[in-house]
């Protein structure tokens, strides 16, 4: 089973500050602010799309650009790979995604119940350890989260490369309230699916299988209650920089 490789380290990026400036208009700021009126920055919307991780954004502006219908949003907290995901929003002159500088820890401060219609999961740290397990952005704790913002058969669209990150998660999903569905354990094993990630294309063109699944958020009643978040105050502990974190 394919163990994820040690986080690569994102170099510091040249003249970050004025890069970061032009691409302002593709930063909100003050996420929290939005809540509950994200549809405002694009009301002729017809889904929110919100990703966790976009780190330098091939996927997120590939993704954007080929949904011009949905509104996305992009979360990440290494400025020097979001700078880069927003420049390449800015260079194919997309109007239908914007970024926020946070974590999931942060969602429902930012988001309205029922305000996301899908969200994205790729390549998260598959936090091995099982100590670590609550860390992980597919444990059960983590999804009921994730319950909070999306709306009823809401999705969340998982990819991974960790065999053993992705067997753990699809048990979660269903503990959580999710129904599984398109559970593929080599997506690409018949041809390229879907937009990549820069990371996902590098390990698949090294023969690495790609494990990919659906979920979509089941009523339940009562609604699972979140519990506290294993970090103090909910904020995630600062990680090695890499392409896709949170």
């Amino acid at each position: 089973m394919n163990e994820r490789r040690s986080p690569v380290r994102m170099r510091r990026k040249p003249n970050l500050i004025p890069r970061m400036e032009r691409c302002a208009s593709y930063l909100i700021p003050k996420p929290a602010e939005r809540r509950g009126r994200w549809r405002e920055l694009m009301p002729q919307a017809q889904a929110v799309y919100l990703e966790l991780g976009c780190g330098k954004g091939r996927f997120t502006a590939e993704t954007a650009r080929q949904n011009p219908q949905a509104l996305y949003i992009a979360l990440e907290r290494v400025p020097d790979a979001m700078v880069v995901a927003m420049e390449r929003c800015r260079e194919l002159d997309l109007h239908n995604v914007f970024f926020i500088d946070g974590d999931a820890a942060q969602l429902r401060d930012c988001f309205a119940p029922g305000e996301v219609d899908r969200l994205y999961i790729n390549f998260c740290d598959p936090w091995p350890s099982r100590k670590h397990a609550c860390r992980r952005l597919t444990s059960e704790n983590f999804l009921v989260l994730y319950r909070g913002v999306l709306g009823e058969g809401g999705e969340i669209h998982f990819k991974t490369d960790n065999r053993p990150l992705f067997e753990f998660s699809l048990l979660e999903f269903p503990k959580a309230g999710y129904a599984l569905s398109q559970v593929s354990r080599d997506l690409h094993g018949q041809g390229v699916q879907g937009v990549m990630t820069d990371y996902e294309e590098k390990f698949h063109l090294q023969g690495v299988p790609i494990h990919r699944c659906v979920a979509a958020r089941l009523p339940m009643d009562p609604e699972p209650e979140l519990l506290p978040l294993p970090w103090p105050g909910g904020v995630f502990p600062q990680r090695p920089e890499q392409e896709n974190t949170v």
